[in-house]
């Protein structure tokens, strides 16, 4: 159905279209710089994926390393790029990135309300690799007061309810452990119950919580730097359309809740919709184990959908199709909801804990648990047979169930009785009925756990070397195995039933393959030049890691840097503090 006729238009000299870390990046820099800015959300509330997610970003040779005297050239992480990134390796973009990130970091340190918590002892997670770093390259935002936001925190995307205790995130790292302990340290049995108690006051105060973490704080910090800046953010206000004079983009228009507006953007358009996850053409052509689409079940945003590519595709930008792999993937769960419908839960956490296995239906081991979500994936791609579903079950017995829980099932003191009623969580008292109620060969579970309990008293992972690496050792539990006789801290035995186990099926974060684009940003046509006005962003940006995973926050930190990078190119001015 065409367009109406707009019913208004607006003047600006950038417009941001998608409210991620991306978009929100470029916005709150280019207010700075002097320009009037608009930011155009598609759903009811900002946020996108960013706000859903761990808040992790990838920054090497950032400040808060270097204040910790962690310091490295940059020819340390291009030369890690360089071995991860093999032929598809562009140096253009990654220099330009090295070059930015410890600058753009400064930037929002010095100039917004976005403050940071140091990586400082996260590794890459290929270990093996050349110029591998055991730390110094990562950033989380640091929590964030949602109260700032006045009344527009009502427009922030809450955390993904599946991730939270009662809507209260909890923060990776620290905060994460003193959960954990709760049942079993004091110290930390008082740091939840204080976290606790103060979340039930937001509740009763604010109808949320208001101590923001993770991606929901680097969201909230973004926007209230936006807000306060005099950026406007526009939810309820899809793009439809982008408008351009001859071969430059000049805007776009929205369609809102009052009709159709006209957006004229002096310095251009950013597009920063969050890549294709939730469209099921796109996946079926770029994703070869989702034939249809739907058999790939992305923890994104539902309203990513691919409005970005195709809007840069009708100013004549390409999408590239000869990543790796076009998705950020990772080991999904279906949580039932009341409603019918199911929430898409990404299994990064627990994996790497000591006592969990996972294995295909013939009961076997495929992978390193412990590794990356999406090296795990990847191998459960490649150890499905044609033809079959690509699934696998996480195993676990009743002390790991209970310490650490599995996906959304919780551990104590949280019941187990509700996912195990609507038939997320399966049990059974032996392995042999657990692989019955799952429909896993049970002579193959038996004889995979059998030889898993022996490596792990042993402490060596013969078949997938689990354990063996800086990242796998990092994201296991040492003091707990250690309590346990246990030399590995990703390995234990499992032994005491019941046992249970949780389905994973095929899944993603976001999407890799986006819009082609230069070192600024800027979107090419089909002979590679850049189109005039036309940007993008985040995920609707070619990913400059090129479908390869070399580190954790590989998303978030080009989408913050190459945000920074757009918006000093949309303004004319070169990069400054």
């Amino acid at each position: 159905m065409p367009d109406r006729s707009p019913a208004s238009s607006l003047h600006c000299d950038l417009l941001v279209i998608g409210s991620g870390a991306g978009g929100l990046s470029a916005a709150v820099t280019a207010a700075h710089l002097g320009l009037k800015v608009i930011v155009a959300e598609k759903d009811p509330q900002y946020g996108g994926t960013t706000a859903w997610s761990g808040g992790w970003m990838w920054l090497p040779r950032n400040p808060l390393a270097v204040e910790a005297d962690i310091v490295e050239p940059i020819d340390e992480p291009l030369n890690y790029l360089r071995h991860e990134l093999g032929e598809r390796f562009d140096e253009a973009r990654a220099r330009a990135f090295l070059d930015a990130a410890p600058h753009m970091v400064e930037f929002f340190r010095r100039k917004t309300a976005l403050r940071f918590i140091d990586g400082n002892a996260i590794p890459d997670f290929h270990g093996r690799t050349a110029h591998a770093s055991t730390g110094g390259r990562s950033l989380c935002a640091a929590p964030f007061d949602g109260r700032r936001l006045g009344q527009r925190i009502a427009d922030l995307k809450p955390p993904l309810a599946e991730t939270t205790l009662w809507g209260m995130g909890i923060a990776s790292g620290a905060e994460l452990r003193h959960f954990l302990n709760a049942m079993r340290q004091p110290a930390s049995f008082w740091y939840v119950t204080k976290r606790v108690l103060a979340h039930w006051k937001d509740l009763l105060m604010y109808r949320r919580g208001m101590r923001l973490v993770n991606g929901n704080a680097l969201v909230a910090a973004l926007s209230a730097s936006a807000l306060e800046a005099g950026v406007q953010i526009r939810t309820r206000s899809p793009a439809r359309r982008l408008l351009r004079d001859g071969e430059r983009v000049t805007g776009a228009v929205l369609h809102t809740p009052d009709g159709p507006v006209e957006v004229l953007a002096r310095g251009g358009v950013l597009l920063a919709c969050g890549g294709f996850p939730h469209d099921d053409g796109r996946k079926a052509a770029l994703l070869p184990h989702a034939p249809t689409g739907k058999e790939h079940h992305s923890a994104a945003s539902r309203g990513n959908t691919g409005d970005g590519l195709r809007l840069g595709e009708s100013a004549g930008g390409h999408v590239g199709t000869d990543l790796l792999q076009a998705a950020a993937l990772a080991p999904v769960s279906l949580v039932p909801r009341a409603d019918g419908s199911f929430a898409h839960f990404p299994h990064l956490i627990e994996r790497a804990k000591p006592g969990l296995i996972m294995v295909r239906a013939d009961g076997r081991r495929f992978a390193n648990e412990a590794d990356s979500y999406h090296d795990v994936m990847q191998a459960l791609i490649q150890a499905t047979p044609p033809g079959q579903p690509v699934q696998a079950w996480l195993i676990a017995d009743h002390g790991f169930m209970r310490h650490y829980g599995l996906g959304a099932a919780k551990p104590a003191p949280m019941p187990l009785g509700p996912m195990l009623a609507n038939g997320y969580l399966q049990r059974g008292h032996t392995l042999a009925e657990l692989a019955q109620s799952c429909g896993i060969a049970a002579d193959g579970l038996q004889a995979t756990v059998q030889r898993y309990n022996t490596m792990a008293r042993a402490g060596k992972d013969e078949d997938f070397a689990k354990g063996e690496t800086p990242y796998n050792r990092m994201q296991g539990d040492a003091p707990f195995a250690a309590g346990r006789g246990w030399s590995n801290p990703c390995m234990g035995p499992l032994e005491r039933g019941p046992f249970y186990a949780v389905r994973v099926v095929a899944g993603s974060l976001g999407t890799f393959a986006g819009l082609r684009v230069n070192a600024n940003a800027q979107v090419l046509d089909a002979v590679g030049q850049p189109i005039p006005g036309l940007y993008a962003g985040g995920n609707d940006m070619d990913s400059m890691m090129a479908g390869h995973y070399p580190a954790g926050g590989i998303t978030l930190g080009p989408a913050m840097t190459f945000g920074w990078i757009a918006a000093h190119h949309a303004a004319g001015q070169p990069f400054s503090l």
